[in-house]
């Protein structure tokens, strides 16, 4: 563990830490995705949540900036230790902290629920998906809903709507329950047990899905901090498509007539594309690009063109 000298404690500053903080990330060669990309990000969320400081405060050199504030010797270690665990554990740091954000809103997660991530929140955020629904829309899906977070989001985007969040882990149902709680959600969004869609009969308007899709040979190649993560959530079979393959089969008849399906597959477009050469679906623009999120219609799902 690295650490400071007497004059170095005196006059550390939270610009300081964080620099600190982001090269023994990057020395240790730890892994990112799970609510950054980078060290350096990384290490302003730890040093900021460490000092209990607003995750978006200003640390450029802008007016207002913190970056130059100097940290009680007494925080600089607490900061110190949060590093020693971070690089130790290999955890993804909201395990950590047992706080991821979403969209700009903060949920609840540990070890045993995946960390949200899913790039259908910015959809829900902008309204993508809105031109897709009618002012019938009134029940939405979130399958494989994890620690709640899309669930959530649907009912903070659509107020009129009621929605149900799905998982086969009563695990992850436990701390989706903590984020519904905490967003005050009770009366809208209701949280059921069910492997794929077997207690989820519908009618659905709407089904949010982002399942487990990650083909066997990645799986075999993910850094510590993804094995860290339920493999329940994440492992999709040889080509990734074991979920998705019983989902798209069992959806239509659990959808009404006008509803459609929004579908995370990540990585995995080449092999979604090999599993279901004839299906027509439209890709959705993320900020990781438009072969990550994808929308089937009930019709496109039924065949019939109807």
């Amino acid at each position: 563990m690295a650490r400071l000298s007497a004059a170095s404690e005196a006059r550390a500053t939270i610009g300081a830490l964080i620099a600190r903080g982001s090269r023994r990330l990057t020395e240790a060669g730890v892994a990112f995705g799970h609510g950054t990309t980078n060290a350096c990000d990384e290490a302003a969320w730890l040093v900021l949540w460490c000092l209990g400081l607003p995750l978006d405060s200003p640390l450029g050199g802008e007016p207002g900036s913190i970056t130059n504030r100097s940290v009680a010797p007494a925080d600089q270690a607490r900061v110190a230790t949060l590093f020693d665990d971070r690089i130790a554990s290999r955890k993804p740091a909201a395990y950590l902290t047992r706080e991821a954000w979403l969209a700009g809103v903060p949920f609840y997660v540990d070890e045993r629920a995946i960390v949200p991530r899913s790039f259908i929140a910015e959809l829900l955020a902008d309204g993508s998906i809105d031109g897709w629904l009618s002012d019938r829309t009134r029940r939405v899906l979130d399958l494989c809903t994890g620690n709640g977070s899309l669930a959530c989001l649907a009912a903070m985007a659509w107020p009129e709507v009621a929605v149900t969040g799905a998982d086969l882990s009563p695990d992850a149902l436990a701390v989706a329950r903590i984020n519904v709680d905490k967003h005050g959600l009770q009366a809208r969004v209701q949280l059921l047990e069910s492997d794929g869609l077997a207690a989820c009969p519908g009618p659905w308007d709407l089904i949010l899905c982002n399942p487990p899709y990650v083909n066997a040979q990645s799986m075999a190649r993910l850094p510590p901090e993804y094995r860290a993560e339920p493999e329940l959530a994440l492992a999709g079979g040889a080509d990734g498509m074991d979920f998705i393959r019983r989902l798209l089969r069992d959806a239509p008849a659990r959808m009404s007539e006008d509803a459609v399906l929004v579908l995370e597959i990540g990585n995995e477009r080449a092999h979604f594309e090999a599993a279901f050469p004839e299906l027509p679906v439209f890709w959705l623009e993320t900020s990781a690009g438009s072969d990550q999120v994808l929308l089937i219609t009930r019709q496109a799902l039924r065949g019939d063109g109807k």
